[in-house]
């Protein structure tokens, strides 16, 4: 049996050690420290909690103890106004031989605490990350059936660093049918695999972010033979709308679609987070 759940996490302190423009609506921010040499990403869509300060503050205010519930129950006991801001992100890539790892985060002005904190990041920033001690921990969702034949994975920006993961992770000749929604011709990315991947970028342009581009477009594809797994991210609506397609109208068994709401439109992260609190209680 493995160990419990609050032990597979802990804090790691960080600092920004790099920051790069990757397109149009992206920044690559990059972080080490010497303690995320012991970060055990278990790659692919590995999330984690990632905990930023408030303007003015030099580092996240966070309670003294580690990971754990009883921890998290600290952290919610702090004002609002002064603890840490917590956000929830992809890893897009680690490596640990550095004590280094990367994150994407999508960047529109100042319309919400992360994207004013990525926009302005630069070398030295404190952060921490609350992430897994053990690469199999439950943060990592891909996980397809051992008879999978085909991957699909559709996804908007805000899950583009998690397609990016997958694909780095995929065993060479792994078929894979890709739907990548972004919100301009200049976010479009190269991404490298060993899979046998065909990727199909979907240009939103002026079209409003949670429109029923990605759902057409997944909708309209004709798939090649092959047990399928799919995993699906980004706007939670549209999200329930792939899934809805692939179960309803593809015959795919409901157990081998993955999905997640990364966002929702017109809901910010803390009223999602504080909905899922009320839902466990």
């Amino acid at each position: 049996m493995g160990a419990p759940i609050a032990q597979q996490y802990r804090l790691y302190p960080a600092r920004v050690v790099g920051v790069t423009r990757i397109g149009a609506s992206t920044v690559r921010v990059t972080f080490g420290g010497a303690e995320l040499a012991g970060f055990a990403g278990g790659g692919r869509d590995q999330s984690v909690s990632l905990f930023l300060p408030h303007p003015g503050q030099p580092a996240p205010v966070l309670p003294a103890q580690d990971g754990g519930e009883d921890w998290f129950g600290a952290y919610r006991a702090l004002d609002p106004e002064v603890r840490a801001v917590m956000r929830s992100y992809t890893i897009r890539a680690q490596r640990p031989e550095h004590a280094e790892v990367d994150i994407d985060f999508v960047v529109h002005g100042d319309t919400g605490p992360a994207s004013r904190w990525a926009g302005r990041a630069g070398a030295g920033d404190q952060v921490v990350l609350l992430g897994p001690t053990t690469a199999d921990n439950r943060s990592v969702c891909f996980r397809p059936p051992d008879d999978t034949g085909l991957i699909l994975l559709a996804a908007d920006e805000t899950a583009l660093p998690a397609v990016g993961g997958i694909l780095d992770w995929l065993p060479a000749g792994t078929r894979v049918r890709a739907w990548i929604e972004v919100p301009d011709a200049a976010d479009i990315q190269q991404l490298s695999t060993a899979a046998q991947a065909e990727v199909r970028w979907l240009v939103r342009g002026s079209t409003p972010p949670g429109s029923r581009l990605l759902v057409d477009a997944v909708r309209a594809a004709r798939l090649p033979a092959g047990t399928p797994y799919a995993w699906v991210a980004g706007e939670s609506s549209i999200v329930r709308a792939v899934r809805r397609h692939l179960v309803a109208e593809r015959d795919l068994d409901r157990r081998r679609v993955t999905f997640s709401g990364y966002w929702r439109q017109g809901a910010s992260e803390d009223t999602l987070r504080a909905e899922t609190l009320t839902a466990a209680a």
